[in-house]
């Protein structure tokens, strides 16, 4: 464990050992000791100490060149370990590649995982994969803007320039294509998934993150923040909400902070403005207390709206029965999709085009305006720039207002949505 310090040149430079290597001797400790005891209970009492896996307060405030400290397991690699380093080294610094051709460990320091891995997949079959964002560790630590650490998950559509500035964390729903795993938006990013999605023979699968997740990252941020919001996609949807909120709840008692975990009964670009506005209300120095009140009321003041182009995407998915699909598909029927209050799919309407479903959109918006103000909307597609070029110009004449995004839609929303899809979120003033 100790000659671990010299194999990484950041391990040299800061001193540390390598945090699996120190696990492991732990683990090899707890064995041993039962062996050379033979005594269950006195493991079972002995005092538990929580080990952050996550960088600790020794990291240093230098500059970081490679922000991503990415890692995988590859099992059946088709190359060789030689040509894998090299891969990796094109890619980045940091570089261990540990195992056989049969099954392997990478881990490499890079700025863009999503493109590494997108070489790597025709590679061999990529089981797991994990990344943490080395800068925004080091802002927790050392530069952080305020004391109220905000997360969300990656259905949440906002320009990365955004989520940058206001220190937002992002967790990645888990996403698979076959037996490939990925990290949305992390390991791989919309144009990517949109090539995948039209070639691939399997249709994406994808998986809530797991309360460990959320646990190792809570008791991270409840080590240097006053208080902790996160606003997630609809319950409904997913049971990424329900395990954000156990491991928020104990986090809460273990470090005695608040631990606000709620559910946004939206997504994609409504759950985007949902945490904006959250970020702002942190900015302006609110209690934790008086933005969640807030924040519960902007969720009623929320819609989406989602021209859907092609209906294939949902058939495959299982979002509209395969008979219903093939009959309005023949018909030529695009459905306009939102939520309801509840955080549920509707069919707000359908018709004979995408023009004429926008319009549908567009006249509908004007209709709930009227006697209101918007506060901000989002423009979002699916690898359709053209037709949200057209969106933004039309909304840019209802509201008198630019868009805060325009973002190319989430990949876990745009598996359903569909290549083509375009759609608008916006919110009201309370």
């Amino acid at each position: 464990m100790a000659e671990t310090t010299l194999k990484l040149k950041a391990l040299n430079k800061s001193g540390f050992v390598d945090a699996g290597a120190k696990g492991f001797v732990l683990f090899i400790k707890g064995i041993t000791d039962f062996i050379n005891n033979r005594n269950i209970r006195n493991l079972a009492v002995v005092s538990n100490e929580s080990i952050s896996l996550i960088h600790t307060e020794e990291l240093s405030d230098e500059e970081i060149t490679h922000r991503f400290c990415t890692e995988a397991i590859i099992k059946n690699a088709n190359i060789s370990k030689t040509e894998l380093q090299n891969i990796l080294s094109n890619n980045g610094d940091s570089v261990v590649v540990a195992g056989s051709e049969s099954i392997c460990r990478i881990h490499v320091h890079t700025n863009h995982p999503a493109e590494l891995f997108h070489q790597l997949k025709d590679m061999g079959t990529i089981t797991f994969q994990k990344v943490d964002d080395m800068v925004r560790q080091q802002e927790v630590i050392t530069k952080r803007k305020w004391n109220i650490a905000l997360v969300t998950d990656s259905t949440c559509d906002l320009s990365q320039e955004l989520i940058n500035f206001y220190q937002i964390h992002v967790v990645p729903i888990n996403l698979n294509f076959g037996d490939n795993h990925y990290l949305d938006r992390v390991t791989i990013q919309p144009g990517q998934f949109y090539d995948l999605l039209e070639t691939h023979a399997e249709f994406p699968k994808t998986s809530q993150i797991n309360e460990q997740a959320f646990t190792n990252l809570y008791s991270h941020l409840a080590s240097h923040y006053d208080a902790i919001i996160a606003v997630h996609l609809t319950s409904q949807f997913s049971g990424t909400f329900a395990n954000s909120r156990k491991a928020g709840e104990r986090i809460k008692k273990e470090f005695n902070i608040p631990v606000h975990v709620i559910d946004s009964k939206n997504l994609s670009g409504a759950l985007g403005l949902l945490v904006l506005k959250t970020a702002q209300n942190i900015e302006a120095g609110e209690s934790a207390e008086s933005i969640v009140e807030s924040l519960e009321k902007d969720i009623i003041q929320s819609k989406i709206f989602v021209s859907v182009r092609d209906l294939k995407y949902m058939i495959k998915g299982g979002r509209v029965s395969k008979p219903k699909g093939i009959i309005a598909s023949a018909l030529g029927l695009n459905p306009v999709i939102s939520m309801d209050k509840n955080g549920k799919s509707l069919l707000f309407g359908k018709t004979f085009s995408q023009e004429a479903s926008l319009n549908k959109i567009y006249s509908h918006i004007k209709k709930i305006s009227v006697g209101k103000t918007v506060w901000n909307y989002i423009i979002l597609h699916a690898h359709n720039p053209d037709g949200a070029e057209k969106a933004e110009e039309k909304m840019d004449e209802i509201t008198g207002l630019k868009p805060i995004s325009v973002v190319d839609i989430s990949p876990v929303i745009g598996m359903h949505a569909g290549n083509g899809a375009v759609a608008i979120s916006l919110m009201f003033e309370q």
